[in-house]
């Protein structure tokens, strides 16, 4: 098979079982730098393994496709990696409204998880990288904000409509950390809590209600920011008054998210229940940070089939049009 074919198809497989990021970089590197080299270089082993950016792996997967071969490696990833699931749901899904690239915590440039989202078929993506207050994750400054926006809008096209966005951090008093002129300049905001988290539950209440009745946001994030399995280990529910939260994202148009990620299965089963009878809508997202890990929207669909979520219901089933008059 074809070798930059190869290393790409293994990167995604790596990020889809959210494996290192540096594992699945170092094959999307390689794939980068062997596009790169002439001819000569490529079939000259000697010289093609002392190459910057191909390693020990990288190069035995390229020999072996060179040879004519499926790679070892990316047999036994394929055999490993548990396939995309398919549901009725997931085959209605248009977009998703919550990825994340370089510019924060993500992996890869903003065309790389472009043209990721063009081969799963996508109508649209939202670029929605960390707000400043999220350090750990290199938040984006009003000003780097800013200078994404272009760069987002470059990107678009070729049967892909990029959409401008931000994960914009809930403050502890319910304020978003971002400039509010800013905020109404992108298509969609996706407002979530990531630290206190175990703020006592009448506050948390109070913060959530204060964020989603701000009238830039469309998506409320993870809200209970739970991880229940992964390397990052597992964390509890943030304690909070669903019906409350879920009334009033119900009463401003506030979609409430169905995050994909296994390892998050957020908002649990009850709360997607509750969402459910308070009239919300819904935003089945990824939460991608790398481009192998859009297609974990099949997890979300699956969950949100099983509550009952009515397709209607859900924003990332509508048309490019409906979702942006929507989000306006």
């Amino acid at each position: 098979m074809d070798p930059i074919d190869a290393l790409l198809e293994i990167a995604t497989l790596l990020e889809r079982e959210r494996a290192s990021r540096y594992r699945a970089k170092a094959f999307r590197q390689a794939a980068a730098t062997l596009k790169a080299l002439p001819a000569d270089v490529v079939n000259d082993p000697s010289r093609l393994r002392e190459t910057k950016g191909i390693g020990a792996s990288t190069f035995a997967v390229i020999q072996q496709a060179l040879a004519g071969a499926v790679p070892d490696y990316l047999v036994d990833l394929r055999g490993e990696v548990e396939p995309e699931r398919t549901s009725a749901l997931r085959a209605k899904l248009r977009g998703d409204l919550h990825a994340h690239t370089e510019w924060s915590d993500g992996t890869t440039p903003i065309d790389v998880m472009a043209d990721a989202a063009r081969a799963l078929g996508h109508e649209y993506l939202a670029i929605t990288d960390h707000s400043p207050r999220l350090r750990v994750a290199r938040g984006l400054s009003a000003d780097r904000l800013r200078a994404q926006l272009p760069e987002v809008r470059r990107a678009s096209g070729r049967g892909l409509t990029l959409l401008t966005g931000i994960e914009v951090d809930i403050l502890d008093d319910g304020a978003l950390d971002q400039e509010p002129e800013l905020l109404a300049e992108l298509d969609v905001v996706v407002a979530s809590v990531h630290s206190k988290l175990r703020m006592e539950s009448r506050d948390m209440t109070k913060r959530m209600l204060a964020a989603v009745a701000q009238p830039h946001v469309n998506v409320l994030g993870h809200c209970t920011g739970r991880l229940v399995q992964g390397e990052r280990g597992t964390r509890p529910e943030s304690e909070f008054d669903a019906r409350a939260v879920f009334d009033a994202c119900a009463d401003n148009g506030v979609a409430v998210e169905i995050n994909a990620r296994p390892e998050r299965q957020d908002p649990p089963d009850e709360l997607i229940a509750v969402a459910l009878e308070a009239g919300c809508l819904f935003s089945i997202d990824s939460d991608a940070h790398a481009p192998g890990q859009l297609s974990l929207l099949d997890y979300g669909a699956e969950r949100a089939e099983k509550a009952g979520v009515p397709a209607e219901r859900i924003v990332t089933t509508w048309g490019l049009e409906r979702l942006r008059a929507w989000a306006d």
